[in-house]
């Protein structure tokens, strides 16, 4: 596999090229139901895809699939539900169930419910996460040192007990909140000709949590390159597949720009 590049292709085509345990870590957001044009719906070879992303990924590598449902007369198709399950069922551990929250003008949800506002997060991983890098940006109401005290058991003697401190800042929680639309989801106005891009901050935080410099990050519906371009930002090495032609050549260009912007 040539690294660093774009395939303009199926994801099943761009993974029948790889070896057994290359990648280590996915951020994608696939073409869930009627959403889009794009390989059909729900059956849009996803459990071929899913089988092909077990078998690149490496061994406790992590796979983010953001992914929402669509509501069809009433009904919402759990497609999101579905997939996870499926992904659990070959092999992945659901390692933790996240939500992108996001201004209420989504395309999921009718006009009979609450307004939709936020999409699943899925973090599976193939064993358990090599890399956990946790975002500490939640203020605690104040810290704490450790300190060391006793405790009266019920037969009257004393144990000794060492508790931990905290500091000013704790970890986030699992629900994540992004502004949408030009001026919040991407820095540059070319990634907007694509109808759904997802913030580059949520790449970039999931890019951050789960891997490391030098690190492989793979896109199997890279879209407008958001994913590679945090990947590249942040030192870490990227693939990409993206099947539509003028996507693709969308995501070369913004690359290429942002190429030149990194390394100048």
């Amino acid at each position: 596999m040539k690294l660093n590049t774009i395939y303009n292709e199926s994801c099943v085509k761009t993974m029948e090229k790889m070896p057994d345990n290359i990648i280590d870590l996915v951020v994608t957001s696939p073409p869930y139901d009627h959403m889009r044009e794009y390989d059909g719906n729900f059956t849009f070879s996803f459990k071929t895809i899913a089988k092909s992303l077990f078998r690149v990924m490496k061994l406790r590598g992590v796979v983010v699939w953001v992914v929402g449902d669509q509501t069809i007369k009433g009904d919402e198709t759990g497609s999101s539900f579905k997939q996870a399950l499926y992904f659990k069922s070959i092999g992945f551990n659901l390692f933790d169930t996240m939500i992108y929250l996001k201004p209420p003008r989504g395309a999921v949800g009718n006009n009979k419910t609450y307004w939709q506002s936020f999409e699943y997060m899925f973090v599976l991983s193939k064993g358990l996460p090599k890399t956990i890098n946790l975002i500490r940006d939640r203020e605690n109401k104040e810290s704490r040192r450790g300190d060391n005290g006793t405790k009266r058991l019920p037969n009257g003697s004393l144990l000794k007990l060492s508790r931990g401190g905290y500091t000013k800042m704790g970890r986030r929680t699992n629900v994540w909140e992004y502004n949408t639309g030009k001026g919040h989801s991407a820095t540059d106005r070319i990634a907007h000709k694509h109808p759904a891009i997802f913030p580059e901050k949520l790449a970039e935080d999931h890019i951050l949590s789960w891997s490391n410099p030098n690190d492989l990050v793979y896109d199997p519906f890279l879209g407008s390159g958001t994913t590679s371009y945090m990947a590249l930002k942040n030192d870490r090495k990227w693939l990409g597949s993206e099947i539509n032609e003028d996507y693709c050549l969308l995501a070369e260009q913004r690359m290429n720009k942002n190429l030149i912007n990194t390394e100048g």
